[in-house]
């Protein structure tokens, strides 16, 4: 039997396992990633051995105590969370007296393509598993040996409590695998692309099965006229150096030219990371003898609108808050973006006419993450408009059926 039939077979059984055992099984699957640190870790060490460490993609794949902990911490918590499932989102009688409801229910079999993230594995197997969704993921190469410790772990647990080791499969990393995932009509009811643009862009033009984007993330971040220079300061730090090589890693500081003597001030601590800053010639001659001269370079019309995934920063000077949001519908990609303000009326503009999953007043475009919006974990963040939009967490991993109940209406016509 493929491994396609045996997943599909078995998100059919999944339908019919209660919340109380879904949510004992995702602790169990918590405890036994605390338990198994050791060879979890010896597992991803023998990934990261076979990659650079100056690759932008090393600290995606880098698993930890710490990052370990936190993963069974997120796990726990799409446990304690409500089902999605079974939920009445429209109940109505017509007039003929037929009653109809539509009622949240799994989509069936959710295909998962994804780079070097083998946090993926675990995030994707809760979420899933908690919305009554099989899966089959399809890490990358970098992380395969990570990946394969991770999904033996869950289905020695699944094993334990007599649940089919098939609601989770992955795949092997290869082309091969992709191509066979992205054609399997009939058995995978939606695939999730999470990595960068071309990885996306492939999924996209290449399969035959329903597809949401996620990922990809060209992040701006405008400082008004009327910004604080220290909360500014704070917040494009954190949104540039937290974490470079995710999606939600600011890409492109946007200033306006009235604030340019407070640009060394405002990245000022990204010199603390080695932040590489291309910047246009008004921010230049404002960082020149302010910012160390080997991380600052003139800006080219490429420095922007590039996901740069690594400590690099593009800036660029504004006139107007207008040039601002001309600037982001240019370049931006959709995901976040973020305007450092104290006037209202701007913010109230900018978040209005920004066209992104996630627009921030104030706050740093690094809260743009499906934990932190207090979803559990999240299976990706989509771009795109049709259907989920931002973090995607349990409630935009169900579909609905109508249920239709009568008692011998006939249609007349």
């Amino acid at each position: 039997m493929s491994i396609f039939n045996k997943v599909k077979k078995a998100s059919r059984k999944l339908a019919a396992i209660d919340d109380k055992t879904k949510n004992m099984v995702l602790n169990a699957v918590a405890d036994a990633i605390v338990a198994n640190k050791t060879a979890l870790l010896e597992a991803n060490a023998d990934d990261l051995k076979r990659m650079d460490r100056s690759n932008p993609l090393y600290d995606r794949l880098q698993l930890s105590d710490m990052r370990l902990e936190g993963i069974a911490s997120d796990m726990r918590n799409v446990a304690a969370l409500p089902s999605p499932l079974g939920k009445v989102i429209l109940d109505r009688t017509l007039p003929n007296g037929l009653h109809l409801k539509r009622v949240t229910v799994p989509f069936g079999v959710i295909g998962m393509i994804y780079e070097a993230r083998p946090n993926v594995s675990f995030d994707v197997f809760s979420l899933c598993f908690k919305s009554g969704n099989a899966c089959l993921l399809r890490g990358g190469k970098d992380a395969d040996c990570s990946n394969r410790a991770i999904v033996s772990l869950i289905h020695n647990v699944l094993r334990h409590n007599g649940i089919t080791e098939s609601a989770v499969e992955l795949l092997p990393a290869t082309h091969e695998a992709t191509g066979q995932l992205l054609s399997a009509v009939g058995y995978v009811d939606l695939c999730i692309p999470r990595g960068g643009k071309n990885l996306i862009d492939f999924v996209r033009n290449t399969a035959k099965v329903p597809v949401i984007e996620t990922g990809a993330g060209v992040v701006n971040t405008y400082f008004d006229a009327f910004g604080d220079v220290q909360m500014g300061k704070s917040i494009i730090n954190n949104a540039k150096t937290r974490r470079v090589s995710v999606c939600n890693a600011l890409d492109c500081l946007i200033i306006h030219q009235s604030r340019l003597t407070d640009l060394p001030a405002l990245c000022d601590l990204l010199s603390n990371c080695n932040v590489l800053i291309y910047a246009d010639e008004q921010a230049f001659m404002a960082l020149n003898g302010h910012y160390p001269s080997e991380l600052l370079r003139h800006a080219t019309e490429e420095s922007y609108g590039t996901e740069f995934m690594d400590y690099i920063m593009a800036i660029r000077t504004v006139p107007s808050l207008d040039d601002a949001l001309r600037h982001i519908a240019n370049f931006g990609s959709g995901h976040s973006e973020c305007i450092i303000t104290n006037n209202a009326e701007n913010a109230a503009k900018f978040q209005s006419n920004v066209d992104a999953a996630c627009v921030y007043w104030n706050a740093p475009v690094s809260f743009t993450d499906g934990a932190q919006f207090g979803l559990g974990a999240e299976i990706g963040i989509s771009t795109q408009k049709l259907g989920p939009r931002g973090p995607m967490g349990l409630n935009e991993i169900t579909t609905y059926k109508w249920l239709i109940e009568g008692h011998g209406q006939i249609r007349e016509k």
